[in-house]
This record gives C-alpha cells, structure tokens and sequence, in this order.
C-alpha cells in the first residue's frame, strides 16, 4: 500500500518524517527513503531497500538536517526493490524531489519524449517521470507546475513534490488514492493517513479528488 509522509515548519523535518513512516510500516513495504531540504537549499535524499531500521542505520551516520521533508515507504511496481528504485526520485539536477504512491500508467510513453529530450533516468521507476517533467516546466510555481503535469498522468496516484527554490512548500496531489493534510501550528504535515502524523496534531483534512 506504501506510505508516504510530508512535513514543512520548524522541526526537525528529518524526525518528523521518520517517526511517520515508523507509523505506517503496517501498510507494508520494500524500502524506504526520505529528502529534506537543509537550510544551505541543497536537496538531500537516503534511500534503502528493506526494512526502515535499515534507512536509519545510514541516517545515524549522515544527518539530514532541515525543516522541510519528505518520506516514502515503497512496495515495489515499476522496477525491483532495490535502492536506487526507492523513492524519492531527483530530477537531473538534483532541485525536484518526488514520492509517489500508486501507478503511472502512461509512464512509457512520457518516458520516451524524456530519452529524447535528453532527460538521464536513474531508476526503473514511473515515479521518476515526474521528477523530470516538473524540471522541464518549473516557472517558479510549483503547484501550479504539479497541477498541469497531472493533467498529462494517467491512472491512479498520489504525489509528494518538493523544490529546492521553494523551500517554504510541498505540493501534493491525489487522483484515487487517499491523501490527508494535517494542520498545526507553525507547520503542516502530509500523510498517507492521520497514522502518520497523529503524534503532532489531531486536526485533519483529507484530500479531495484530483486536488
């Protein structure tokens, strides 16, 4: 079912983010990663096939310090669960983080038009599509960018997308598969359910259709 969880405020996003995906191991999964966004802007990201225990043994030994993050946990579709298909998936330049849950149905095809553009993969995913497609299209609005790609994606999906020039933000979208917002003060969380941010706040706000 996989898992994912967002964060942006003022703590540790790299804690936050870990103890929610702590929360949503009972979905299942096959690896584990996260991207947190430091206060220098540079996009850091972890990833490990396997148990969570086995992302936060590397973590122990490489912090990810910074108030912006995401996470995912993955049960692998497109591509073996190995690492460099956990998630999140950069885009060439290492700027655009994504976590997705779900299929991307037209990924082959957009995958073309990427080759050809000169896009270089680094996964076997179709979650890394998005990566590449927010890169080609990213005006200095990213939910406005994520809410045209999704136009372009079929089949059911939830995506978490970060940018390093936004470093205030995370813009998500759902198309058949649950998503909810948690509020708090001073920051805001993303789960795949309440689970994964109920230690932080009790109010809640799901995720409307293709919202």
């Amino acid at each position: 079912m996989c898992g994912i969880v967002g964060y942006v405020g003022e703590q540790d996003a790299l804690e936050v983010v870990l103890g929610g995906l702590r929360r949503l191991e009972y979905r299942g999964y096959d690896s584990a990663g996260v991207a947190v966004l430091g206060a220098d802007g540079v996009l850091r990201t972890e990833r490990k096939a396997g148990k969570l225990a086995n992302l936060e043994k590397e973590l122990a030994e490489e912090s990810l310090p910074g108030t912006l993050g995401i996470g995912h946990t993955r049960w692998a579709t497109h591509g073996a669960p190995t690492d460099r298909n956990a998630h999140p998936h950069l885009d060439c330049a290492n700027k655009v983080a994504v976590v997705h849950n779900g299929t991307i149905e037209n990924f082959e095809q957009l995958v073309v038009g990427l080759d050809a553009r000169g896009h270089e993969r680094r996964s076997d995913t179709d979650t890394e599509v998005v990566a590449h497609l927010v890169e080609e299209r990213y005006a200095g609005d990213l939910a406005a960018t994520v809410r045209g790609i999704c136009k372009d994606l079929e089949g059911s999906f939830v995506l978490v997308v970060a940018h390093q020039d936004e470093p205030d933000l995370v813009v998500a979208a759902r198309r058949n598969l649950p998503l909810v917002v948690g509020l708090g003060e001073g920051e805001n969380f993303l789960g795949s359910d309440v689970t994964a941010f109920i230690a932080h706040t009790r109010e809640a706000l799901a995720v409307d259709q293709d919202q």
